[in-house]
């Protein structure tokens, strides 16, 4: 998007290398300059951040719906009403992530890329984050059968015909019969191969891994956990020096305690916040639906009646808030966890990622309760706390 000039000042500029004290000077979408000090004629708006946090827009790679949509819904209006709402919680690009249906036509696909090349007014869609339909039944949660099939590169081609080249990331249980040649594929397609949804044991996903699985879908959940006989797909995981690895951390998900132990482990350039949002994400306590199954969303979690968490109704910048809580990392990591990381991982860390001279303005200014105050994309403003 293009706009007229835009300064930033009195910004506190949260980078994953560091802070800097400056002014930020927006034109044509870019950052233009980052300065020490700034006049105020050099731009036509100007945004005061005195005592508030400036950071790269924040990229989630696993969300499903916000606002009282989904991207399962057969509605071109979906991945409008998420793009605008999930900038008040600073996410200026996303993966919009679902099911595919083996089978059936799928509409919701073309129907959330027709919404997108209508045009969007909040978060850039960044593609499509695939759960499934080649995990594991065994480790399934809160994806039902009928989005789950055993692995069939006929199966394959579809999804990657219906996707129209913007499947970016596909979760996937490595230890399934053909499951190796499916990563193979996927790789070659530039889509990411995320372990997720599965029963692999320890050995099987050292094996993914070697093959080529470069990620994972919510670390802990979804999968086996850790045992002193049987270590897991865990284990294998944090072994690894470059698989990146999202976390869900909300608290409910994964104990604090756990965020912190792993995240030591991890290191900060591996981990990625997700939220897997789903259509309760900024609405109240209540009664919702997913796949048309009813879950209820309680104190910012989703749980289908069972006890089967479904995802979170909770913004990333507060899950960014309790990152730091619960890991005990410098306020900086929040730029990479929640932003730079993704934005590598995506191959998009050239334009997005951080506040840099010639970079996309894609911006987050959060007060010091990281309340969002306003967001930028591509340098406009599409969210102004009032």
């Amino acid at each position: 998007m293009k706009t007229s000039k835009i300064l930033i000042k009195n910004a506190r500029i949260i980078n994953p290398t560091g802070e800097t004290y400056g002014s930020i000077l927006i034109s044509n979408g870019k950052i233009k300059k980052i300065m020490k000090e700034a006049n105020n004629e050099e731009a036509n708006q100007v945004i005061d951040a005195s005592g508030k946090l400036v950071f790269p827009g924040f990229i989630d790679v696993h969300i499903q719906g916000a606002n009282g949509y989904d991207i399962l819904d057969e509605d071109k209006n979906a991945v409008k009403e998420i793009s605008k709402k999930i900038v008040e919680f600073g996410v200026t690009g996303f993966l919009a992530t679902t099911v595919y249906k083996p089978k059936q036509e799928n509409k919701h696909i073309e129907l959330s890329l027709k919404g997108v090349s209508e045009g969007l007014e909040g978060a850039r869609f960044l593609g499509f984050h695939l759960e499934g339909p080649f995990i594991s039944r065994e480790k399934k949660g809160m994806i039902q059968e009928s989005s789950i099939c055993e692995p069939s590169e006929e199966v394959l081609l579809e999804v990657l015909k219906k996707c129209n080249g913007n499947l970016r990331m596909m979760t996937i249980a490595p230890e399934l019969k053909g499951a190796h040649k499916l990563i193979e594929i996927l790789n070659k397609n530039n889509v990411i191969p995320s372990f997720g949804h599965s029963a692999a044991n320890y050995e099987e996903t050292q094996e993914a891994i070697r093959l080529g699985l470069k990620h994972v879908t919510h670390l802990f959940n979804a999968m086996n956990p850790i045992h002193h006989r049987s270590p897991g797909p865990v284990i294998a995981i944090l072994e690894s020096k470059e698989v990146t690895a999202q976390l869900i951390v909300d608290g409910m998900h994964i104990h604090p305690s756990v965020v912190k132990f792993v995240s030591k482990i991890l290191g900060e350039d591996r981990i990625l916040l997700i939220t897997d949002g789903v259509r309760s994400l900024g609405l109240p306590d209540g009664k919702y639906f997913y796949d048309g199954l009813t879950y209820i969303s309680k104190d910012g979690t989703a749980r289908y009646t069972d006890g089967t968490l479904v995802g979170t109704s909770v913004g990333i910048s507060e899950l960014a808030r309790r990152f730091i809580i619960f890991s005990d990392f410098p306020l900086r990591t929040v730029a990479k966890v929640a932003s730079y990381n993704a934005a590598k991982l995506l191959t998009l860390e050239k334009r997005k990622g951080s506040v840099e001279e010639g970079k996309d303005a894609d911006i987050a200014i959060l007060d010091n309760s990281f309340k969002v105050y306003a967001t930028l994309v591509e340098g406009k403003i599409v969210f102004l706390k009032t």
